[in-house]
């Protein structure tokens, strides 16, 4: 028998990976945002690479205070959103409930950590090219593959929960014909993806352009390179030692992946805040925890909080 899902954040990834796990029979309660009485009357849509579908009745919700409670509770907002996490979260929660964070950056799981149990809090990556185009319509444009594994807290010493519980939420989206993987190293694996969160997204906005066209760019291709040895450097330094060739591997795949704006430069475009701590603060605040240098993600992170919080500023002066 499989789980109870609950899915917070019903967007881009939320409302792509719960609306697998729904297809094919689990019981899944989403909430929704804006869009819940639209979800309520036509269902939820998702346009993909591997096969549109329709789910005409979803459990649908517009508050936490409304959901059941979930043997998991699956995190699909984005960090900048974790002072909301508790509040959220909460309502859904059995003493034994596991909670999988599937957000980009480090240690974004302390959010969940800090209100939760030691055995309780999984960390994921997702490797996945998704975006929401209306209310209640995702398109998953490429990939979709999910690694996660228990979140040992920041200094390593949690427990994180039970493998074989791990093991059936694996069991259960490979069953809804996603690819997922389990990894008893859940820190290499964030510093393997922010070797492409760091320097495409942070490209994306300072550049604005898709990742096609950084590509394209032997300029651009060349930084973007550079940044992820960079980032790959830092992991090593904090014990996540990740070998050279995998720096290439991330410029391979992206050189394979199809023109994609990435979720940070879809953000900024949209006003919407975009995740520098979680992504670029907390690297650096490992970095300097290793006495390490790291020149061009320092640049990086100065430059794109300067441009989020004068968007800001100029967004509000235009909505007096």
């Amino acid at each position: 028998m499989g789980y109870k899902y609950g899915v917070i954040g019903s967007g881009a990834l939320g409302g792509f990976y719960g609306g697998l796990l729904a297809r094919a029979g689990h019981e899944v309660h989403f909430l929704f945002h804006s869009d819940i009485e639209h979800v309520r009357k036509h269902g939820l849509r998702v346009d993909s690479k591997l096969g549109d579908f329709h789910l005409p009745l979803v459990h649908a919700y517009g508050s936490p205070s409304q959901m059941p409670e979930c043997d998991v509770v699956l995190i699909g907002l984005k960090s900048t959103q974790n002072h909301l996490l508790e509040s959220l979260v909460t309502p859904l929660l059995r003493s034994d409930s596991i909670v999988l964070v599937l957000q980009n950056g480090l240690n974004v799981e302390q959010a969940a950590r800090n209100f939760l149990g030691s055995t309780q809090v999984a960390g994921g990556c997702c490797f996945l090219c998704s975006n929401k185009v209306g209310p209640g319509h995702i398109r998953h444009l490429d990939y979709g593959r999910i690694v996660f594994g228990a979140y040992r807290g920041i200094d390593g010493k949690d427990t994180g929960p039970e493998a074989h519980r791990l093991e059936q939420i694996r069991s259960d989206m490979v069953a809804s014909g996603i690819e997922a993987h389990l990894t008893d190293d859940l820190p290499t694996t964030k510093w393997k993806k922010l070797m492409w969160n760091i320097p495409f997204n942070g490209l994306s906005v300072l550049l604005d352009a898709s990742t096609d066209a950084i590509m394209a760019d032997s300029d651009s291709r060349s930084l973007a390179a550079r940044i992820s040895e960079e980032v790959r450097q830092i992991g090593c330094a904090a014990g996540c030692l990740i070998e050279p060739s995998y720096v290439d591997w991330v410029i391979d795949h992206t050189d394979e992946m199809v023109s994609y704006d990435s979720s940070m430069r879809l953000d900024y475009l949209h006003g919407r805040p975009i995740e520098v701590e979680a992504i670029y603060g907390n690297a650096l605040q490992e970095a300097k925890r290793c006495g390490f240098s790291a020149p061009i993600v320092t640049t990086m992170y100065q430059q794109l909080r300067f441009m989020a919080s004068h968007r800001k500023a100029s967004a509000g002066m235009v909505s007096q």
